[in-house]
């Protein structure tokens, strides 16, 4: 038997560790298919190849405990897919660091490793990538993080971007004016905006240019000075357009790029530009390049359920 002395911990944490039944403990046992034993703050399983691995993975665990004050089941999973991938080693814990508050006093705080990595990126580089799948909070999170940098003044306003592209369709297709054409496809950023400063605000914001919102064509020629960028829906970007909207940066600005390469709407999938950025500046001080994954779903558990099975059947 494989032995670990949990004893230094304390009856707490031992209890958060394993979970409401015992769930944090059954995600590690089905993931090595081994069967845990904890007595007396002694936990045992039959040895095997894994079991060093498996002994990381509960020292990480209690690091996050320590860090956050919880364990989440998506926290668990997490840790698993980085000591599969030899990435445990490389692993700290980010602190829950408060991103914002909503306009009802709620605040706002990330709810997986993953967008803990995301929100620590924010903090410390003037670009940000952000992919990942349907439902990790990287539209929501970037624009409370936007919000909470405009209410401290430390920016003078808030563009929100994205390419006009859905399902092959284009702008000119849809009715109406300018603003009527573009609200459908930037319905998650509203949302996330009204939430934040209420619509009243938001309105008067939008009246004064504090917040801009228009389709990625109108960000060509610019310098994007005192702002913070976010460009949603960038996986439909192309290269050329990624390119330009990168070099609009200007002083005292901050782009934050989300997208998912998972759901390219281009006719060449090889074309986004997201894809192609994500490759080629990786390593660059000042740029973070930052994977959410299926485990960092923050929706109804059915959906990380249905990302599982249809990523099952693309492989």
């Amino acid at each position: 038997m494989y032995t670990m002395d949990l004893s230094e911990h304390s009856v707490d944490d031992l209890q958060r560790f394993v979970g409401q039944n015992d769930e944090n403990l059954h995600i590690i046992e089905k993931a090595y298919d081994v069967s845990f034993f904890l007595r007396a703050s002694i936990l045992k399983w039959e040895e095997d190849a894994n079991s060093q691995e498996i002994q990381d993975i509960v020292n990480a665990c209690f690091a996050c405990i320590d860090a956050q004050g919880k364990l989440e089941p998506q926290d668990v999973h997490y840790l698993i897919s980085l000591a599969k991938q030899h990435q445990l080693s490389h692993f700290h814990p980010a602190q829950r660091k408060p991103l914002g508050q909503t306009k009802t006093g709620k605040i706002i705080y990330p709810k997986t490793l993953g967008q803990a990595r995301f929100c620590n990126a924010l903090y410390h580089n003037d670009i940000v990538f952000a992919t990942g799948v349907a439902g990790t909070g990287k539209t929501y999170l970037a624009v409370v993080y936007a919000v909470s940098q405009l209410k401290k003044e430390k920016i003078k306003r808030i563009i929100l971007t994205r390419p006009a592209v859905e399902a092959g369709e284009s702008l000119g297709f849809l009715p109406g004016d300018m603003k009527e054409k573009v609200d459908p496809y930037l319905r998650p950023l509203y949302d996330a905006l009204y939430e934040m400063l209420g619509q009243e605000t938001v309105e008067r914001y939008l009246e004064k240019q504090i917040i801009e919102i228009a389709p990625l064509a109108f960000m060509r020629g610019r310098t994007l000075n005192d702002a913070i960028v976010i460009l949603d829906e960038a996986q439909n970007t192309t290269q050329s357009q990624m390119k330009m909207f990168l070099t609009r940066m200007g002083q005292h600005s901050q782009l934050i790029i989300n997208g998912d390469v998972s759901q390219i709407d281009l006719i060449k999938k090889s074309d986004s530009g997201l894809r192609q950025a994500c490759q080629i500046l990786k390593g660059i001080s000042g740029i973070s390049i930052v994977q959410l994954s299926k485990y960092d779903v923050v929706r109804h558990p059915l959906v990380q359920k249905i990302i599982e099975r249809y990523e099952e059947i693309e492989k």
